[in-house]
């Protein structure tokens, strides 16, 4: 197990001290997709879905999993967030939209996870709202786009 910092001398999981480590700004910037059919998507565009504002409460319920991120992944240490934000790209023609979410804290640890457990929740809230009218939902493309602070720098995604 030498050089994993989640496991402890047994072998078994524990949460990583980072008491030593130096109080910096960090930010991270997570994103998810959600695909839905044409007529989904014009009643969430239009607002006319039977339970709500779909992207209205769906960027309260990421902000809210951004603060709950230690509750339901263990070995994530308890941050105290000083930013959560959430945004929408609309694609019309796909019929998709991308999710964004950002989070910020000054601590001894990263906010990547609560940026990420952001979108997911985003992006699964989306589906509950909508899957009355559509069950074959997609959600994907769950992943990091930028983190910066700390002791490893910055990060940028690659991809397409």
């Amino acid at each position: 197990m030498e050089g994993l910092t989640h496991f402890n001398k047994e072998g078994r999981a524990t949460m990583v001290d980072v008491s030593d480590k130096a109080i910096t700004t960090r930010t991270a910037t997570a994103c998810a997709t959600v695909k839905l059919n044409e007529n989904t998507y014009k009643l969430v565009r239009e607002g006319k879905m039977k339970k709500g504002d779909v992207l209205a409460v769906a960027q309260v319920a990421g902000i809210m999993a951004a603060k709950k991120t230690p509750d339901i992944i263990p070995m994530c240490h308890p941050i105290a967030l000083t930013k959560v934000d959430i945004s929408y790209e609309m694609d019309d023609e796909k019929s998709t939209i991308y999710i964004e979410s950002t989070t910020k804290c000054k601590g001894e640890t990263g906010v990547e996870m609560e940026a990420l457990t952001a979108a997911s929740a985003c992006a699964l809230t989306i589906y509950d709202m909508c899957k009355a009218i559509q069950r074959d939902i997609e959600i994907s493309d769950i992943h990091l786009l930028t983190k910066s602070g700390g002791k490893s720098g910055d990060y940028n995604y690659k991809g397409e």
